[in-house]
């Protein structure tokens, strides 16, 4: 097993998506798939995986939930963050309209995702959902990809007034034929998983674990008798169900 050392990397740009989530633009590139992670190191404070937003460069969008990412938010333009990577199976791309439904931070796989399957040729509708307006991230990202964004959220202040998984609903009956994407909590991805088997879908689910070696070592990832840092993280609808 080769286990890669952290490479340095300055941060060139940063952008507040909300008040509590921040993009990172690195001065890199890596040669990643869609749905990969990659673990960000800070010396001093701990090591911790995200998924990649894209990369080249590398971008990942960080929400300030803990200690970690209160420290990455400490960080300004110019200062140094530490990434090995990247790992996992990321999303497989299949050439037919795509329906991509993200919750809350779920969104940044999909952003990457999204850019990959417009440069394909692929129609692709999104369904974003949080809790209101200012919670959505990435909206400007996905329609700089072409994508047709739809979002959700539980106060109605934009969009549809309720779920992501509503919106997904009438995306796929519009688009019978399309495959899903998703990404966010795990009721969520469980109610999606549901709807594929009962439309026939197609559907790729990037599932969200505490990892902390990020190569299947230390098992802190188990996903019924699955690791999601090395069988995952994107698993089909037929292993949420039966996971």
């Amino acid at each position: 097993m080769t286990i890669d050392l952290p490479t340095a990397f300055r941060i060139r740009h940063l952008r507040d998506e909300s008040p509590t989530v921040r993009t990172f633009i690195l001065d890199g590139a890596l040669h990643a798939e869609p749905g990969q992670f990659v673990m960000v190191w800070i010396p001093r404070v701990n090591e911790k995986p995200f998924s990649l937003v894209d990369d080249a460069p590398i971008t990942l969008t960080i929400a300030r939930v803990g200690p970690f990412t209160e420290a990455a938010h400490w960080l300004r333009e110019g200062d140094r963050l530490w990434v090995r990577g990247p790992y996992g199976r990321g999303f497989a791309p299949l050439p037919r309209p795509a329906v991509l439904v993200g919750g809350g931070y779920g969104a940044a796989p999909l952003a990457f995702l999204a850019r990959r399957l417009r440069a394909q040729g692929v129609e692709v509708s999104v369904a974003l959902g949080a809790k209101c307006a200012r919670d959505l991230v990435l909206v400007e990202r996905f329609q700089a990809a072409g994508c047709a964004v739809h979002p959700a959220t539980e106060d109605g202040s934009l969009g549809h007034r309720g779920l992501a998984t509503d919106v997904a609903a009438r995306l796929l009956d519009k688009h019978p034929d399309a495959a899903l994407y998703a990404c966010g909590p795990e009721a969520m991805l469980e109610r999606l998983a549901r709807l594929c088997r009962e439309w026939g879908t197609p559907g790729q689910f990037s599932m969200e674990r505490l990892m902390k070696c990020g190569l299947g070592v230390c098992g802190s990832c188990d996903y019924g008798g699955l690791l999601v840092c090395r069988d995952g993280p994107v698993f089909s609808a037929e292993q949420v169900l039966g996971a």
